[in-house]
């Protein structure tokens, strides 16, 4: 699987690079585009990181294309079912999509049934955000630190508690796992809200989580941050060490990026990519994203192709290490 996952994502990279510098002439159609409202398909329930994200996006770059953003939440299937809708689109650039992390690297590796491939399926547009996950316990555990943590977790059985079975949070922890040479068991829930309910009411003692979704209760003092999971310190927390600080090289993070169907002409990619740029660089949106605790990226296609590349590379082991596999 590993061979045939860097061959596609190479000739994804290489298709995104030529389709950059492509200096072809727009049909009279995609020189006008948009000449009525895009569709952004967020494959997830509304309330979650990646639709506020979306949200903030779609409005700031409906003023910059001349047409709305309409935002489309179709959630199920850990956002494989709002992707495969994009990938089966008209190929036109009115209907494009939220990827994350979930939907470009852990579904296809996850799921025994394939509805889409990331790579040869989508057009990639531009890599939006990096979204920190954090590590945190109840306060009555005696640890205060990754490594107290961890010396916890040999002495004693311990379990930690995710958003659920094949998330990236669920994989945050399988990761911390194999580095940290501990195991503790996974409890999966449906959803943030549920698993953080019951590691607030100390049923679980453990938690990996999304920053946005915890910093209020580890601001309030109800759950204690152990740690980052970027390779850097997020700056909403600057106090909370990054695991890597304990573990070198552990890293991981939610993401957000915008794709389109394959076959989208260059022209619409590139005025789709520009859009986002322009999104991501207006002061108003870099507010309201440290508020996410999210870090801007506003990248390039070829940018997110090769960023897909290297998260799926990146997962590939650890979902084979941890044993992952969902119908």
């Amino acid at each position: 699987m590993t061979a045939d996952f860097t061959r596609r994502a190479m000739l994804a990279t290489t298709a995104a690079l030529t389709m950059t510098l492509a200096l072809t002439h727009a049909s009279p159609a995609q020189a006008d585009f948009p000449d009525r409202s895009i569709t952004l398909v967020i494959p997830f329930a509304a309330g979650g990181s990646t639709d506020l994200v979306g949200r903030v996006v779609a409005e700031r770059m409906s003023q910059d294309l001349g047409q709305q953003v309409i935002v489309q939440n179709v959630g199920g299937a850990g956002g494989s079912l709002g992707a495969t809708q994009v990938a089966e689109a008209e190929p036109d650039g009115y209907t494009i999509l939220m990827g994350t992390v979930a939907t470009h690297a852990l579904n296809p590796l996850i799921l025994k049934q394939k509805p889409y491939d990331p790579v040869a399926d989508f057009a990639p547009v531009s890599l939006l955000v990096l979204v920190p996950n954090v590590l945190a316990v109840h306060p009555d555990v005696p640890a205060d630190t990754v490594q107290e943590l961890i010396d916890l977790a040999k002495a004693e059985p311990l379990a930690y508690a995710s958003s659920g079975n094949g998330t990236p949070l669920h994989l945050s922890g399988e990761l911390f796992k194999s580095m940290a040479g501990v195991d503790i068991t996974h409890i999966p829930y449906k959803g943030s809200g549920p698993a953080l309910t019951d590691v607030l009411g100390k049923q679980v003692p453990i938690i990996f989580d999304n920053l946005p979704s915890a910093s209020g209760h580890v601001s309030s003092g109800k759950l204690k941050a152990l740690g980052v999971t970027t390779a850097e310190r997020s700056p909403a927390f600057p106090d909370v060490p990054a695991i890597g600080e304990t573990l070198p090289g552990y890293e991981t993070y939610s993401w957000n990026a915008l794709f389109a169907p394959a076959g989208t002409p260059p022209e619409v990619v590139t005025r789709l990519a520009d859009a986002a740029k322009a999104a991501m660089a207006d002061p108003k949106v870099a507010e309201q994203m440290a508020t996410f605790s999210a870090t801007i990226v506003a990248s390039d296609p070829a940018a997110l192709a090769e960023h897909v590349a290297a998260e799926m590379a990146k997962w590939e082991p650890v979902v084979k290490g941890a044993n992952v596999s969902m119908d």
